[in-house]
C-alpha cells in the first residue's frame, strides 16, 4: 500500500506541476503560486487534525523554513514551466532537488553516499549541459541557458533546501510541519506581492482559475501522500518512486502541448530522470 501511495504521489506531483505551468502561461505567475498555495493551505487545514501528531516548536520552525524555500522553488518552477519547455524544466529541477540534499549530507554530516548516488550526481551534471546547450531552431550556434533553464536551476536549489529542512522534522509531528510550511509560503508570497507588485497583481485571469484550483488541490494531496508513504515504508524506496514525478509532467506536455525535444535534449531528460532515481536509491 505505501508503495502504491508513492507512485500515485509521483503522478499527482507531475500533474500539479503541469497545470501550474500551464496556468502561468495564461496569467501572472505570482497569482498562480499564491492562489494554488492558498487552496492547498485550506485543504491542509482540514487534513491535519485527522493525522494527529505531537509537533514541537522545533518542528514548526523547520516547517516554516520549508515554506521559505518552497515559496522560492515553486515561483521559479512555475515561471520556468511557463516560459520554457516543460519536458526539460521539470526533470532538471527534480534532479537538482535530489542532488543538493545528498551533497549536504556528504559535506556537513559526514555521510558517504554509495557509488550509485555518485553516478546519479554525474548524470545530473551531464543533464544540465545537454538540456542547456541544445541549438535553437533557427540559430546556427548553441543557445546556452535558453528560456526556463535559469528558473529550473533556481527551483532545483529551492527544492533541495526544502527537503533538507523537512528532514529535520520528526515523523511524530504528523502533518503540522507541512501546515507551517504552507502557511509561511502563503504569507511570504503575499508580502512579496504587496511590496513589489501590488496585491492587484495576484488577480487571476478567468481561463486560469480552474487550473489553479486543481493545481493547488493536487499539490497538497501529493504532499500528504508522500508523508504517509514515507512513514510506512522505507524512505529510500519512497524517495526513488516519487522522484519519477517529472515523467508525468513530460508526458502531459507531450500530449497536451505537442512539445518536441531534440535528440540531445531527450538524452538529457533521460539522464535527469535516471540521475534522480540513482541519487535517491543510492543515498
Amino acid at each position: 500500500m505505501p508503495i502504491a501511495l508513492a507512485l500515485v504521489a509521483a503522478i499527482v506531483y507531475g500533474a500539479s506541476d503541469f497545470l501550474g505551468g500551464l496556468a502561468s502561461r495564461r496569467t501572472a505567475t505570482i497569482g498562480v503560486v499564491i492562489w494554488s498555495q492558498a487552496v492547498g493551505l485550506a485543504l491542509l487545514t482540514l487534513v491535519v487534525p485527522a493525522f494527529g501528531g505531537d509537533a514541537t516548536a522545533a518542528d514548526v520552525r523547520w516547517g516554516a523554513l520549508c515554506g521559505v524555500a518552497g515559496a522560492l522553488a515553486i515561483v521559479a518552477l512555475y515561471r520556468g514551466l511557463a516560459v520554457g519547455t516543460m519536458g526539460i524544466v521539470s526533470p532538471l529541477s527534480a534532479v537538482l532537488g535530489a542532488s543538493i540534499p545528498v551533497l549536504y549530507g556528504l559535506i556537513f554530516r559526514g555521510e558517504h553516499p554509495g557509488w550509485f548516488a555518485a553516478a546519479g550526481i554525474l548524470a545530473a551534471l551531464a543533464a544540465v549541459v545537454l538540456v542547456s546547450a541544445q541549438p535553437g531552431v533557427r540559430e546556427p550556434r548553441p543557445q546556452f541557458f535558453p528560456p526556463g533553464i535559469p528558473e529550473a536551476l533556481v527551483a532545483g536549489v529551492g527544492f533541495g533546501l526544502y527537503f533538507i529542512a523537512l528532514a529535520q522534522t520528526r515523523a511524530g509531528a504528523g502533518m503540522v510541519p507541512l501546515l507551517a510550511a504552507r502557511a509561511t509560503s502563503v504569507a511570504l508570497l503575499l508580502a512579496g506581492a504587496a511590496a513589489f507588485g501590488g496585491i492587484a497583481g495576484v488577480r487571476l485571469a478567468r481561463p486560469a482559475v480552474g487550473l489553479v484550483v486543481v493545481c493547488g488541490a493536487l499539490d497538497v494531496s501529493a504532499n500528504v501522500l508522500y508523508v504517509v508513504a514515507a512513514h510506512n515504508a522505507l524512505l529510500a524506496l519512497v524517495a526513488v518512486l516519487t522522484s519519477l514525478y517529472p515523467a508525468a509532467t513530460v508526458a502531459l506536455a507531450a500530449i497536451a502541448l505537442r512539445e518536441r525535444l531534440g535528440r540531445l535534449q531527450w538524452i538529457g531528460v533521460a539522464l535527469a530522470l535516471g540521475g534522480a532515481v540513482a541519487i535517491s536509491s543510492g543515498s
